[in-house]
């Protein structure tokens, strides 16, 4: 069983959303390894008391708990099953969490792979953004076995505040893909609105005061449209993950016999966006689609 005491926690992957996350779990006392591609981007955390990792490898032989949260499957693919990996070098009843976005297909052979080892694989990833991030109040949505689920549920809680576990290896990626695809269209209509509002000569703020607590309410309205209205398009979720996680969705719907116009709209814009150089940004930045040239 684990408990706090016996607990070390690997952490692979600080960026916009990682870093937050790492520093709850260092904030609630856990003792904490962190590795990331630029050790840069893991200062903040290493002054706060986490020890430097050089390689995943060394992560896998020090901690018994393991959390990813990475940019792209590849980059999963390769910190899990690779030769200097995760799982060749990890030790028997290790936990694994990857909290990246990815394909459902690559989290179902993580697990089987781990399995073999005797570790417990989990695929979690989350929605919320940098804000949810910061908050500890991000939608944690888990694909694995229940058992493993009991034992490093208390460390999600750190996280986030809303964790349900959705069923078996694979089943937290495809959660999170229905969670995309309503993001998609969604963002479409929140930019749509306020672009409208602005070329009608309304105030947007005063527009944004009175739809956000009507039919039209949700999350991106309220967290992501004052950015907009400030002319703030620094990334909470950057555009090329966006794009990328689309593409999974897209991807897997097609598997399924699914058609989605409306996913398929929202990243021909996005695409559009990106070739415009605006791949780094807050996905916010669509409304600057209506800017372009």
């Amino acid at each position: 069983m684990l408990t706090k005491e016996n607990t070390v926690i690997g952490f692979i992957g600080t960026g916009v959303m990682g870093k937050s996350m790492a520093g709850h779990l260092l904030k609630a006392g856990y003792p904490l390894y962190v590795y990331t591609r630029t050790k840069q981007k893991a200062q903040d955390l290493l002054d706060q008391g986490a020890r430097w990792a050089d390689t995943p490898k060394e992560i896998a032989e020090k901690a018994n708990v393991i959390i990813t949260i990475v940019g792209y499957p590849s980059d999963v693919e390769e910190i899990y099953l690779g030769k200097d990996g995760l799982i060749s070098n990890g030790n028997e009843n290790t936990y694994l969490i990857d909290m990246t976005t990815s394909t459902p297909s690559l989290a179902v052979k993580i697990a089987q792979e781990a399995k073999l080892k005797g570790m417990h694989a989990i695929d979690a990833p989350v929605s919320g953004g940098d804000i949810g991030a910061r908050e500890a109040r991000l939608a944690i949505m888990v694909g694995g076995e229940e058992k493993a689920f009991i034992e490093i549920e208390p460390i999600l809680e750190k996280m986030g505040s809303n964790i349900v576990l959705q069923g078996k290896a694979g089943a937290g990626q495809h959660t999170k893909m229905c969670n995309q695809i309503a993001i998609a269209s969604n963002m479409i209509g929140v930019t749509e609105a306020i672009v409208y509002a602005e070329k009608a000569g309304l105030d947007p703020e005063k527009v944004l005061q009175t739809i956000t607590t009507g039919a039209a309410g949700s999350w991106s309205l309220s967290n992501l449209t004052p950015r907009v209205i400030k002319g703030d398009f620094e990334p909470g979720f950057m555009i090329k993950h966006f794009i990328k996680d689309m593409g999974i969705a897209l991807e897997e719907a097609e598997k399924m016999g699914i058609a989605m116009p409306g996913l398929s709209l929202a990243q021909s814009l996005y695409k559009q966006l990106a070739e415009q150089g605006l791949s780094d940004k807050g996905t916010q930045a669509l409304y600057k689609y209506w800017f372009q040239g």
